[in-house]
């Protein structure tokens, strides 16, 4: 902008004859090149989408054929989506915060990982609608499990979730006497519970159904930890996907009216259940 504020009038004629001479195509050529964010996708014939798959029934990984494969509940979805648009998807799997980050900087198309359209991500990112609604549960040692029967029994002591996830929150505003303990990777968190490191993780149902039924020495603490709307799971898109967003929506409702989201949480909550530890 300085540059340009130093050229001599004359230039700045000649420039604007030039740009009047050419029918004012530079003013009006970026909008016409551009395309919506679906048609972007569609052209490409590839759904680039982030999740950190370490979310079992959702999004883990397994041996396919010899192969380490990502698949859950959110893979069946996304590939039946993917699947609609007519294109091939193409995953990124890293930790769940640096995932959002990059969603974020719209280096992918979409993300899904048990992700809640909270109200401070919605300031940075679009979702769809709703898709499932989870409850939350506490992870324990089995050998703690009479001594640890409420939130207050865990007062002053610490108490694990994924970092930048929904339960790093509820760890903070419904464990307040206790430590807060927030690591990347789920897994890491597991097996600091197993070691005693922590006294106990915070995790949705159905991941903490899976993480103990693949380990015997942990156990489902008989604690309420209140839910609310927001933490159930849509999708979550960069801003400025509204088409996108648009055609999620619609096929959610059909896969959703269809049963399909619960068929594919229940196949691969048997799944996952039958990894090895």
């Amino acid at each position: 902008m300085k540059k340009m504020m130093k050229w001599s009038m004359t230039l700045g004629a000649l420039f604007l004859l030039g740009a009047c001479g050419s029918g004012g195509k530079d003013s009006t050529s970026s909008e016409s090149e551009d395309t919506n964010k679906l048609e972007e996708v569609k052209k490409a014939g590839v759904l680039k989408v982030g999740t950190s798959a370490d979310f079992p029934p959702f999004e883990f990984h397994t041996m396919v054929d010899g192969k380490d494969t990502i698949v859950g509940a959110d893979v069946d979805m996304v590939n039946t989506i993917a699947k609609e648009l007519g294109v091939k998807v193409q995953w990124s799997d890293t930790e769940f915060d640096p995932m959002l980050a990059s969603l974020q900087q719209g280096n992918l198309d979409m993300g899904v990982s048990g992700i809640s359209a909270t109200a401070e991500r919605k300031k940075n990112m679009l979702f769809t609608e709703n898709y499932y609604a989870p409850k939350q549960n506490v992870v324990i040692k089995k050998e703690n499990m009479d001594k640890y029967t409420d939130i207050a029994s865990l007062e002053g002591l610490k108490v694990g979730a994924q970092k930048g996830s929904i339960q790093e929150g509820i760890v903070k505003d419904q464990f307040t006497d206790s430590q807060l303990v927030a690591v990347g990777k789920i897994p890491s968190l597991v097996v600091e519970v197993k070691q005693g490191s922590i006294a106990a993780l915070v995790l949705e149902d159905k991941i903490a159904e899976s993480y103990v039924a693949q380990n015997e020495d942990l156990a489902l603490a008989d604690i309420e930890v209140a839910s609310s709307d927001d933490e159930s799971y849509a999708i979550a898109l960069p801003k400025g996907s509204e088409d996108l967003q648009e055609e999620l929506n619609k096929i959610l409702d059909k896969l959703i009216d269809e049963g399909k989201i619960d068929e594919f949480v229940e196949k691969n909550t048997e799944l996952a259940n039958t990894q090895a530890k």
